[in-house]
């Protein structure tokens, strides 16, 4: 119950300890509040557990960060109500229009636009930092035909890593970049140079993973082509010369990218700083983001928007499972999103940007569904009500779609820009005034007090115990039938009557 005082306002918040009696004045900051300041709200244990650690200080829970700001940043802002997205203040609506994904890069990692010199300086920085070790060719060589492309791109930022000790703080000294915050100019420098290679680099492994798909050879990066031009000549090229790919798809290429690089502390980014906050290396540090990009909730998102229309299959059969979405029979992907509680700006951004590829690739055979959906979608009051409204993977999966791209390199095309925002994040972080500390959640423990060791003899099977308290039945396939019935001796000479395997 919120009750009104008659004080004259100020910013904090006052908090009375109903156990004690006592009373808290927390100062408040950019409408938040520090959390440790909690941590002087102590109380007797009482009946409290001792695992609750009363006397320590209240803790704060927030399963999965619903309402957690884990770092003060400059980067992006996204107001989820109003649906708005900005990068370093920019509209996302105008760096769509008016920019290209590498200024924008820019933008996103030194914080203003750049100018034409300083533009012209990066552009051939990140253009001349593309290719990659022959060593490394040969480890996406290593996978199986058939592995996801994001299992080998994650794979390669780690291994990227291996071929720049220098880079690694593990082996050239724990300050090797958090020096750059105190002015050392080699510690920027070096920092600066990783984030070049990365973002270079990232278009030549997608080309890798994509090529290996294929069962074709790598291509080699040329000059005279645009970030996104260049990744299509990786992919696509064969034979003949003077390759070029379409500007409609170039220029698609280019707005995604924009659109995909960064989008606040979301799961990815805030695994890239958790994962950063140790001080390990930057190849590290973003192949951790893609372990989590490659989650079916965060970058698998446009794939599963894809699935799920070729699933529906064509727009007369859409009532017939937007019923079974409304009975909470079927999941509706695509739609609605975590932070924004009205239109996703982004989706906004790109729905002429759709149209122009339709009209160079011909009209995609799921778009008359896809429209069906969203029209219905917004005459729907189940939908309305619950603000789930098409997102910016529904309109990017359909172009991916109909430029060609098989539905597991989906989160490659996202990862790939996502690795500036990624970047971006980690940089901040390392210039930090404050030094950085590594990132530690606390926990409520609510397992079992304190209990003796039983001995193996004593022990009986748990009361009540189900599914979830004990390794569930592995099936196994005819092999390990056949070693099972078969006999084999050991190292040591002894006979076993069933194989190890």
């Amino acid at each position: 119950m919120a009750v009104v005082s008659k004080q004259k306002p100020r910013q904090s918040l006052t908090v009375v300890d109903n156990r004690t009696n006592k009373v808290y004045e927390i100062p408040v900051k950019n409408n938040s509040i520090l959390a440790t300041e909690f941590k002087k709200i102590k109380a007797e244990q009482g009946n409290d557990r001792k695992e609750d650690e009363t006397e320590q200080g209240l803790r704060l829970y927030d399963p999965a960060y619903m309402n957690t700001a884990v770092i003060q940043s400059k980067i992006t802002y996204i107001s989820g109500q109003e649906g708005i997205l900005r990068y370093r203040g920019y509209p996302i609506e105008q760096l769509v229009k008016k920019s290209n994904f590498l200024e924008t890069a820019f933008l996103l990692i030194y914080g203003e636009l750049p100018t034409a010199s300083q533009y012209e300086s990066w552009q051939h920085e990140v253009m001349h930092h593309n290719h990659i070790h022959s060593d490394i060719e040969g480890m996406f060589k290593s996978f199986r035909y058939d592995s996801h492309p994001m299992s080998m791109l994650t794979s390669a930022f780690a291994t990227m890593g291996a071929f720049a000790p220098e880079a690694n703080p593990s082996l050239a000294g724990q300050k090797l970049y958090t020096n750059a915050a105190t002015g050392d100019l080699a510690s920027l420098q070096l920092l600066d140079k990783q984030i070049l290679r990365i973002i270079a680099k990232a278009p030549t492994l997608a080309a890798a993973s994509y090529r290996m798909r294929q069962g074709r050879p790598f291509n080699r990066p040329v000059q005279g082509l645009s970030y996104t031009g260049n990744l299509l000549y990786l992919l696509d090229y064969l034979s003949g010369s003077d390759y070029r790919p379409h500007p409609v798809l170039e220029k698609a290429l280019d707005v995604l990218f924009i659109i995909h690089a960064d989008h606040e502390v979301n799961c990815s980014t805030s695994s890239v700083l958790q994962v950063g906050s140790s001080l390990v290396d930057p190849f590290s540090v973003v192949a951790a983001g893609c372990a989590a990009l490659y989650g079916p909730s965060h970058g698998g998102a446009s794939e599963s928007a894809i699935r799920m229309l070729m699933e529906i299959g064509s727009p007369e059969n859409v009532p017939a499972f937007m019923d079974k979405v409304e009975r909470r029979e079927r999941v509706l992907v695509g739609f609605g999103h975590r932070v924004y509680k009205s239109t996703d700006p982004r989706s906004t951004a790109i729905r002429t940007l759709a149209d122009e590829v339709f009209q160079v690739t011909g009209r995609n055979k799921l778009l008359d569904t896809a429209l069906t959906l969203a029209d219905y979608a917004r005459k729907s009051e189940f939908m309305r009500s619950r603000n789930l409204y098409p997102n910016v993977d529904f309109y990017s999966g359909l172009i991916y779609q109909a430029m060609g791209f098989p539905l597991d390199f989906y989160p490659v095309l996202f990862a790939v820009p996502r690795c500036v925002g990624w970047l971006a994040h980690w940089r901040q972080m390392m210039l930090s005034a404050s030094g950085v500390k590594i990132w530690r959640p606390r926990q409520l423990y609510v397992g079992e007090g304190e209990r003796d060791y039983v001995e193996t003899g004593d022990r009986q099977e748990k009361a009540n115990a189900n599914v979830f308290d004990a390794p569930s039945k592995i099936r196994h396939g005819g092999d390990s039938r056949r070693n099972a019935l078969a006999t084999s001796k050991d190292e040591t000479g002894g006979t076993w009557g069933k194989a190890k395997l």
